[in-house]
């Protein structure tokens, strides 16, 4: 994916405000490899954990982001108690928290079914990281490279639910994915071993995005991150109905120029009421994305401005 040139320069009341950010390998050293596609965050107990596509193993930082804090450090899934095989596979797009039992969830975007087509895969871990199981969401997705790119557990009246982001616009993917307006999570209820489907979250129709990358749920309130538009929407989830507000958009810091420099933004958790963290992707190579360079492979803070909601 590519980030889109901005025109002009975006209305700094709506750019967020970077506090502090970080090489991710600059802060656990070289315990996971030298390529760290950081996918999805998820903001716990004062550290962040990180999970990157083309990796089997979780990132553990202290969310001081300081290279010497004790937290840091890779998490390796354990082992099935039955088949002794990890829960794990090559990567994962994001990863969810179920705050009641305690319990991990991981994202694998899309994996070809018969007779045809694609899911996305949920792992599900302990508190320990030890695997209790994996399933295919119950929802069809475009192709291998356009599924779901973001998870989060909420709970509803009573019963656990796992709202899963379509990567493309409609669930789609090429150039009807690509058409902004027509964002879409989809929404899971736990139903013994299965997630099965119940309803669709429909983001706002104004929303400019040209993709969907990851989703976080606090006190009411989500926000949605687009890696092509460099953008953060914040709005307010329904307690009722699976619908959301206009919300607002806030777009990642540009360059003097009004250029992104945040190209790779790839998923986002809730910190505080006025606070995200986002991590980044590794740049792809050419010289288009070389100014994405600088940010990619990275953890950030940032203050969300004029916070009124």
């Amino acid at each position: 994916m590519t980030a889109t040139k901005k025109s002009a320069k975006p209305d700094r009341s709506h750019e967020l405000r970077l506090v502090k950010e970080a090489k991710i390998k600059d802060l656990i050293g070289d315990g996971a490899g030298s390529r760290l596609e950081a996918s999805g965050v998820l903001y716990r107990d004062g550290a962040f954990l990180v999970v990157c596509d083309n990796l089997p193993s979780l990132i553990r930082v202290s969310s001081e982001l300081s290279p010497k804090a004790p937290e840091n450090g890779v998490l390796k899934p354990g082992k099935a108690k039955k088949s002794g095989k990890s829960g794990a596979n090559e990567g994962y797009e994001d990863l969810a928290h179920d705050e009641k039992r305690d319990h991990y969830f991981t994202l694998s975007e899309a994996e070809p079914v018969k007779p045809k087509g694609f899911r996305a895969r949920i792992h599900e871990f302990d508190d320990k990281l030890r695997p209790c199981g994996s399933t295919l969401l119950d929802f069809d997705v475009a192709d291998a490279n356009k599924g779901m790119e973001g998870l989060e557990w909420v709970e509803r009246s009573g019963a656990a639910h796992l709202l899963a982001l379509c990567e493309g616009n409609r669930c789609a993917g090429g150039k009807k994915g690509r058409t902004p307006g027509g964002g879409r999570i989809q929404v899971f209820r736990q139903g013994g071993k299965r997630w099965i489907h119940t309803s669709t979250i429909r983001l706002p129709g104004s929303l400019p995005f040209e993709d969907y990358s990851s989703v976080s749920v606090r006190d009411g309130r989500i926000a949605v991150l687009s890696q092509a538009s460099s953008a953060l929407w914040v709005g307010r989830l329904s307690t009722k109905k699976w619908e959301v507000d206009e919300g607002t958009v806030y777009h990642l810091p540009t360059d003097a120029k009004g250029r992104t420099v945040y190209g790779t933004a790839e998923g986002v958790s809730w910190v505080s009421a006025d606070y995200v963290v986002i991590v980044s992707d590794r740049a792809k190579k050419g010289a288009a994305n070389e100014r994405h360079r600088e940010k990619d492979q990275s953890i950030h803070l940032f203050l969300i401005p004029n916070h009124h909601s």
